[in-house]
């Protein structure tokens, strides 16, 4: 081989495109099929491979689609969800738009359709309870959220979702500070659950624990440089957050 390329790189060249299709091929479940002519005649094996496999194999070229209009517009979204549940009212229809509603911060129309879809075999519907729960939190209808809260309670993706830090605020803003200040405990991790942690510090804020919160948010702030690349831009913004609230406790003690 080294000889049929007058040899140096021309050989390293010919092994990694052998290997690339050699893996590609693997990959797909074509060894049967491929393997032996990629050993046996490794140029012209590779060369017929890429040209039946890859470039003539539409599907393998296939780009994931992406609702560009929805990424720049949020508005586009919401008008194509309207248009299916308009066109299709189903229970699923009407949850992804209820869901795009309070995503997109139109509270007062998520709520209208998590309400109406809680009816027959959904009267009970764990999504659509919890999603009601921070709904009703950003429309501080802390007294609804209590019952709610209670029929979610021991499942257990609960303990660390944002329907449980709008039940922790409800029982504040309920005059249940105790108990408010318990759930948020529950919620505390290492190295994790940022977005709880930031509340509780925010909790002890409004209770003029101002010495706990400080320390709750340097905690936050110290576990970041241990934490890998994906871990930070996943909650990047709860260290932003930490970061301004450090600035202003520190600014308010000066």
């Amino acid at each position: 081989m080294s000889m049929l390329f007058g040899g140096g790189s021309y050989y390293y060249l010919i092994l990694i495109l052998e290997a690339f299709c050699i893996i590609h091929c693997l990959r797909r479940g074509t060894q049967q099929k491929w393997l032996w002519m990629l050993i046996v005649l490794p140029v012209v094996g590779c060369f017929i491979y890429i040209y039946s496999e890859i470039l003539t194999n539409r599907s393998t070229l296939r780009m994931p689609k992406v609702d560009v209009g929805a990424v720049l517009n949020p508005g586009v979204k919401l008008k194509r969800l309207e248009d299916e549940l308009r066109f299709t009212d189903t229970f699923a229809n009407k949850i992804k738009l209820a869901d795009a509603y309070l995503e997109a911060g139109f509270t007062d129309k998520a709520v209208d359709l998590y309400q109406t879809s809680l009816t027959g075999a959904f009267a009970e519907n764990e999504h659509v309870l919890a999603q009601l729960i921070v709904a009703y939190s950003e429309q501080a209808r802390y007294q609804e959220i209590i019952p709610i809260a209670k029929k979610l309670y021991k499942l257990p993706q609960f303990p660390r979702s944002k329907a449980h830090i709008g039940y922790a605020i409800a029982l504040e803003n309920t005059g249940q500070v105790d108990l408010a200040e318990a759930e948020f405990k529950a919620m505390k991790g290492r190295y994790s659950y940022f977005g709880p942690r930031y509340e509780y510090g925010m909790f002890l804020v409004r209770q003029g624990r101002d010495e706990d919160a400080y320390q709750i948010f340097t905690d936050i702030l110290n576990e970041v440089p241990q934490l890998s690349a994906m871990e930070r831009k996943a909650s990047k913004v709860w260290f932003g957050k930490a970061k301004d609230e450090l600035k202003r406790l520190s600014a308010k003690s000066a």
